[in-house]
């Protein structure tokens, strides 16, 4: 083992621990198969990813990669696309050929049987003819997935090792879709071979969420609708989708980002502790909490569009309407604050506050908890609430915002924070890539960090009719310019949910 894997085991923890002891384990053959290798995602994450993990020898030894698209490519083409993404260095130059000597790549139709027979042949003989493991990985549009799920059933399955397929989002895109995916899926294959995964849950801060809450004591009293004024979950991008609204305008920001990613991270934030970190005891605590929230009324929802901004460069000067592949007439929202409430005893009253938008002023994913007024104010309204911020990108970081004496003869209070930002405190650690680490979940059989098929039910249960009343009605978003924090209705709402913004502190990490 390489003293550079070594120094990483405190990063990926128990998988990878499990993996290096587990010595049955590493010695099977283990074959990852990239459906879609040709496009965007397989590019620019998938074979970075397995390359990472490859160079650092968290992978089991005998694992082989295979790319399957329709394209007519050569695996050098393969390499040709990766390499700019893959963060080579010069050292590194045999260990990527050593990882391009286990590479391969078949050219085959997602519809026909033979091409999947083909490709079973192919596994067959990676394999020798011993014992392996498959992971199929679908990098697809979903008008493939029930083609190419009833081909893999049929010809690719592993005989006598363990056979995991996963699935890229969107799960559908409402309801009906979404139950009729999973039942497809649950057809062919059981829940524990199903891993749909939503990137945002293999983040260092959102998977840190759990051990925030559970791990401190601190934290359990005042963790209630008793102390907390509300909880706002915030998803930011300083780029516009120029060039890509043609898709984006199939879906929209609320299917884009806040029916998986913020209402993931609601979840971790709102659940009771679990009985253990049992993938399905956390994931049952996951699912009480969507099951207390009311369908989404359009009564607590801003939608948003952005403009182009004349003072801005570039993409900045052109609005979302601008964009050539986005469809003429289009009411597409690119920005949405929503405000859900979970009705249960912890919760009960306190505003979940959800925003995300493209185009806004800043890139910044957080997890906002404001804390109610001091009871009994002797500072004469000169004290903020308080704030815990679980900062999940850029620069992680979790920080309080407390009041302190302001250093000096007189007695005034001003707002401070105690802070632990992930770049100070933990300097010579390398963070691994959200991919990294759920990928090796899939190795390692860990499904906690991936969504059940109950879970996005009552996701889809609480967004639906929201949806369909928006695409019935047709309704047009507000303008707001590029590269603003977005609507002013949208802080309005938030004000009237019970967000008291001071607009005078800074967070400077």
């Amino acid at each position: 083992m390489s003293s550079l894997a070594r120094s990483q085991s405190e990063v990926f923890g128990e998988i990878r621990k499990e993996l290096y002891d587990d010595h049955e384990f590493r010695q099977v053959t283990h074959v990852f198969v990239i459906m879609g290798a040709s496009g965007d995602l397989a590019k620019k994450k998938i074979y970075p990813t397995l390359w990472w993990l490859f160079k650092d020898g968290l992978l089991p030894e005998e694992t082989y990669f295979v790319g399957f698209a329709r394209s007519r490519l050569t695996l050098d083409d393969i390499r040709a696309a990766s390499l700019p993404y893959m963060k080579v260095k010069d050292v590194d130059n045999e260990r990527v050929s050593a990882f391009f000597q286990r590479n391969s790549y078949l050219s085959g139709r997602y519809t026909e049987g033979e091409s999947f027979s083909q490709l079973q042949s192919h596994l067959n003989s990676l394999c020798h003819g011993t014992d392996a493991n498959y992971i199929f990985y679908l990098a697809l549009p979903p008008t493939v997935y029930h083609s190419v799920t009833a081909n893999i059933r049929q010809h690719c399955m592993s005989n006598k090792g363990w056979s995991r397929l996963i699935v890229e989002k969107p799960f559908g895109r409402d309801l009906q879709s979404s139950e009729e995916l999973s039942a497809h899926l649950s057809s062919l294959f059981t829940e524990d071979q199903i891993y749909r995964i939503d990137h945002y849950l293999g983040k260092e801060m959102v998977q840190n969420l759990m051990v925030l809450r559970f791990g401190n004591r601190i934290f359990g009293p005042i963790w209630n609708r008793d102390s907390v004024a509300c909880v706002v979950l915030t998803f930011k991008e300083p780029f516009g989708t120029y060039g890509r609204g043609g898709y984006f305008d199939d879906f929209g920001i609320i299917r884009d980002v806040m029916q998986n990613h913020l209402l993931q991270m609601l979840t971790l934030v709102a659940m009771e502790k679990p009985a253990s970190t049992n993938s399905d005891d956390v994931r049952d605590e996951k699912v009480k909490v969507l099951k207390c929230i009311a369908p989404v009324t359009l009564g607590d929802v801003v939608l948003g569009r952005y403009e182009g901004n004349p003072a801005g460069e570039g993409e900045a000067k052109l609005g979302y309407l601008n964009d050539p592949t986005v469809p003429q007439g289009s009411h597409t929202a690119t920005f949405a604050t929503v405000v859900l409430y979970v009705h249960n005893e912890r919760w009960e009253g306190v505003p979940f506050i959800l925003r995300c938008g493209k185009a806004l002023n800043e890139r910044k994913a957080e997890v906002r908890l404001q804390f109610t007024d001091v009871p009994g104010d002797i500072f004469h309204s000169q004290c903020q609430r308080n704030e815990l911020v679980v900062r999940v990108q850029p620069d992680e970081a979790i920080y309080a915002k407390m009041m302190s004496k302001k250093p000096g003869v007189y007695f005034n209070p001003e707002e401070t924070e105690l802070d632990l930002t992930y770049r100070s405190r933990y300097k010579d650690v390398k963070l691994p890539d959200a991919y990294e680490r759920l990928i090796l979940d899939v190795f390692s059989g860990s499904q906690m960090h991936f969504v059940r098929s109950d879970e996005l039910r009552e996701a889809w249960r609480i967004f639906t009719p929201l949806l369909h009343q928006i695409e019935a009605e047709r309704t047009q978003p507000i303008p707001y310019v590029y590269g603003s924090r977005g609507p002013k209705e949208a802080d309005e709402l938030m004000q009237r949910a019970g967000f008291h913004y001071g607009g005078t502190y800074k967070y400077l990490a």
